[in-house]
């Protein structure tokens, strides 16, 4: 009897070996690609101007379809004779669903964005930090075993302020500037 209960616990415990080795290991995603935000951050009613750029990101490996994602993206252009020159740096989360060839994903991410010191309106001063948040999704299609055409979209939030005149340096919102933007993004991601 105890050989045989020993046995039995010797092959649960093999078969759990086995399979625990059958599952391939979690990857690291690294994304590169063209990003288009909405509007600038200036950009008034009657005066709105989208932004072009790049979008760059790593996502470690995952856990239950989720993995932790750092996110950086800069936007550049002109609006109102004001350049835009953007950086955000953002980390969050992704859960992903898997359908043979294809991903697809949502995330949502938090962090940080910067602007250059006069993107107001006739290049007039402005706040040069703000929170940012970043609610979306994609899809990534295969292309090879370890690279992905990826196609994304979101929601990104930011609360940019014009600053007053010297010596008060006082923030203040004018009606109609921008919170909220469209991003969408594409590019290619390589699995490993």
């Amino acid at each position: 009897m105890p050989f045989r209960l020993f046995s039995l616990i010797a092959l649960l415990c093999l078969s759990a070996a086995l399979h625990a080795q059958s599952e391939g290991p979690a990857h690291y995603q690294i994304y590169g690609g063209y990003a288009f935000l909405s509007n600038s951050f200036n950009g008034v009613p009657g005066s709105r101007q989208p932004l072009n750029g790049w979008d760059a990101a790593v996502a470690f490996p995952s856990w239950h379809r989720v993995r932790f994602k750092v996110d950086v993206a800069s936007y550049r252009g002109t609006n109102l004779g004001a350049p835009q020159h953007a950086v955000s740096i953002m980390g969050g989360v992704q859960y992903t669903w898997q359908f043979k060839r294809e991903s697809v994903f949502v995330e949502g991410l938090g962090g940080d964005i910067g602007l250059n010191k006069n993107w107001g309106a006739a290049q007039a001063p402005g706040g040069t930090a703000s929170f940012s948040t970043l609610a979306g999704g994609g899809l990534d299609s295969r292309l090879a075993r370890h690279v992905a055409f990826r196609v994304s979209g979101g929601f990104q939030w930011s609360n940019f302020a014009l600053i007053g005149p010297a010596p008060s340096l006082v923030p203040y919102r004018i009606a109609g500037l921008p919170t909220n933007f469209g991003r969408i993004s594409t590019g290619i991601v390589w699995q490993f």
